[in-house]
């Protein structure tokens, strides 16, 4: 038995001559270098070849994901979301849910196993010492963004993809005159799932232990009995909330552990991001328990979590994506997945004038399309989102209403078990804020470049709350050999990009401005991976390459997120399909479509109103206060 499962994606023949046209266009001008609005329209393009030639299902056929006749669908779910993911799809019930595997974007051919050596050459954590350690006051900022967009992407990836853990372990050797006082590091191996072990031939397949769908399983969960658990107690449809409602998100258990959804690798920006949502999810109870009195708590419950998860998605797709890829044709591209070509004020208007379109009207309402194979999200779309890199080694605190610098923290008192310190009160050892004070700071503090040597300390040596010790850098570089997503060549190679030849072509050559730094780049490339080019680990050469003007993170990753940015939408019934007032209810969809980044956090934090007005992506640097303006600490990530 066979183990490639390819796209049965038919594309239209204007679409196929589209595709050779804009390829041909490509070989002398890319796509990048087209103005905005013929640009947009090339990635579009792009993205119609990727859907037939990068998704491929782990599963023998789409039966493996069940049908009506063995997981009948219960009524309820029919016009509300099921914690676990299930019956988003009536067809495939089970598509798409906690347990169910993650998908690839290549040939399983060309993701098989690695051997031992394959696996430890070039040892991960001497790849981690050479390419992501920052060294000391070498902070890159990413200084078109703000720390609140760091935050955003864990919390989102939270939502989307989380591995299952092994019994067993690995035994990482550490390189000669490493800085750890033992020889090895130990880390949990991926589980691999077994159920098709004979289909699977030499490729293994891993289960998502989280919903795939855009569905806020961060904060409601990925199980029923866990969706009941954070609901217990609380009337009208809401999640618990501390006393206060601002404070903490929710209850912490006897260890300490926040109450969510999805609580691992805990800070600080989780904290902000999980109460905020929460907070939001409560106000939309409260709208529709004014209009709906009658209704009971699951039906107010089932429609906040619709209306909620949607704004996330809506959020992501119009402003945080813009925000970190800030370039015209995606600025135009990233409304048009939600709006259209047709545009925001149009759609408002006069509603979907091509009801079928999603390029002319938009992905909303236009209709579910699994594009030839069954929704998953894939291994390398969990590969292009390791963005350690966006997390600084300091955060500096201000006043929300004066702007006055309070106190600099290092990261890692903010994080795991005292991610509550900036809002915890003075007495308790705690800095005294409220959450205002801290989306402000994190609205003027950058994040770091997603680039090399930008790890910080922190995450490159730390215990988390299991006692597991690790270096993130040498976790994802073993992570993405383990998984056998392929190298940096073979990654673009099947993306059909040019493929590099030279280590001097993946830094982008080292001619005119910094050719110097790019030349020693190269130079530690070839060293590192003992002149073989082929052995370039995908991310490393993704943080590598230059970068497209504007943009946050390489091309080659941006190629994955073309295809698998806009399938999460097109696939998913509750917006793709029902996107109508009858699923969300007036009020419902029109707080979707009338809402935005600022407009949630003025709505729960109204001192922020006059600084977010002068700002125009709540994940770009936020205008400054007056008592802001003459703090000069040495930090490198405050905003000028």
């Amino acid at each position: 038995m066979g183990d490639e499962q390819p796209s049965t994606f038919q594309p239209s023949l204007v679409e196929r001559v589209a595709v050779r046209g804009f390829n041909l266009l490509n070989r002398f001008i890319p796509w990048y270098k087209l103005p905005g609005i013929l640009g947009a329209f090339n990635l579009a393009i792009l993205r119609v070849e990727l859907r037939g030639k990068n998704l491929f299902s782990t599963y023998p056929s789409g039966q493996a994901l069940g049908s009506q006749d063995t997981h009948p669908t219960d009524e309820r779910y029919l016009t509300a979301r099921h914690s676990d993911g299930r019956d988003n799809s009536l067809e495939m019930p089970l598509m798409g849910c906690a347990g169910t595997r993650f998908g690839r974007n290549f040939p399983r051919s060309h993701c098989k196993k690695p051997s031992e050596e394959e696996l430890w050459t070039p040892n991960p954590a001497l790849v981690s010492a050479r390419f992501m350690a920052r060294r000391e006051d070498e902070f890159k900022p990413a200084s078109t963004l703000n720390l609140l967009a760091a935050a955003w992407i864990q919390f989102q990836t939270h939502d989307w993809f989380n591995h299952e853990d092994s019994d067993e372990k690995f035994s990482i050797p550490l390189p000669p005159k490493h800085d750890w006082p033992e020889s090895h590091m130990s880390l949990p191996k991926t589980a691999v799932d077994t159920t098709y072990k004979a289909f699977d031939g030499k490729c293994p397949a891993y289960r998502n232990a989280n919903t795939a769908w855009w569905d806020g399983s961060q904060i409601y969960g990925s199980s029923e009995a866990t969706t009941t658990k954070l609901r217990d107690g609380a009337m009208d449809g809401k999640l618990r909330l501390n006393d206060n409602g601002v404070g903490a998100f929710i209850l912490r258990d006897a260890q300490n552990v926040p109450q969510t959804g999805f609580s691992t690798n805990w800070w600080v920006g989780m904290e902000m991001l999980h109460t905020l949502f929460a907070l939001e999810h409560n106000a939309i109870c409260d709208k529709l328990k004014e209009v709906h009195p009658d209704w009971t708590s699951d039906r107010i419950f089932d429609k906040a979590r619709l209306v909620n998860c949607a704004l996330m998605a809506k959020i992501h797709t119009v402003e945080w994506t813009p925000a970190i890829l800030a370039h015209p044709a995606l600025q135009i591209g990233m409304n048009a997945n939600w709006w259209g070509l047709a545009g925001e004020t149009l759609m408002k208007l006069v509603g979907r004038i091509a009801p079928n379109s999603e390029i002319i009207s938009g992905i909303p309402g236009s209709g579910v399309d699994n594009d030839g194979v069954p929704y998953s999200l894939t291994e390398e779309f969990v590969s292009v989102y390791r963005m350690h890199s966006l997390i600084p080694d300091n955060i500096a605190f201000f006043d929300a209403r004066r702007g006055e610098h309070q106190k600099t923290v290092p990261i890692s008192t903010v994080a795991f078990e005292h991610a509550q310190t900036p809002v915890d009160p003075v007495p308790k050892g705690g800095l005294g804020l409220d959450f205002a004070d801290v989306f402000y700071s994190f609205g003027i503090n950058y994040p770091g470049a997603i680039t090399n040597n930008n790890y910080p300390a922190f995450l490159r040596d730390f215990t988390d709350p299991k006692g597991i010790r690790r270096d993130l850098g040498t976790v994802d570089i073993l992570r993405d050999r383990e998984r056998s997503v392929p190298r940096y060549c073979e990654f673009r190679r099947m993306l059909r990009m040019s493929v590099p030849t030279t280590f001097e072509e993946i830094v982008g050559g080292v001619a005119g401005k910094d050719g110097a730094k790019r030349q020693k780049l190269a130079l530690d490339l070839a060293d590192v991976y003992g002149g073989d080019i082929s052995k370039v680990d995908a991310m490393v050469g993704m943080h590598s390459e230059p970068l497209i003007d504007g943009f946050g993170f390489s091309e080659t990753a941006f190629r994955i997120f073309i295809v698998m940015a806009s399938r999460r939408l097109k696939s998913d019934r509750f917006i793709a399909g029902r996107w109508d007032e009858d699923m969300y209810t007036r009020e419902g969809l029109a707080w979707v479509q009338n809402s935005t980044m600022k407009d949630v956090l003025v709505r729960h934090f109204p001192c922020l109103k006059e600084t977010l007005a002068k700002s125009d992506n709540a994940f770009a640097p936020w205008a400054k206060m007056d008592g802001s303006k003459p703090y000069r600490g040495r930090e490198t990530n405050v905003v000028a």
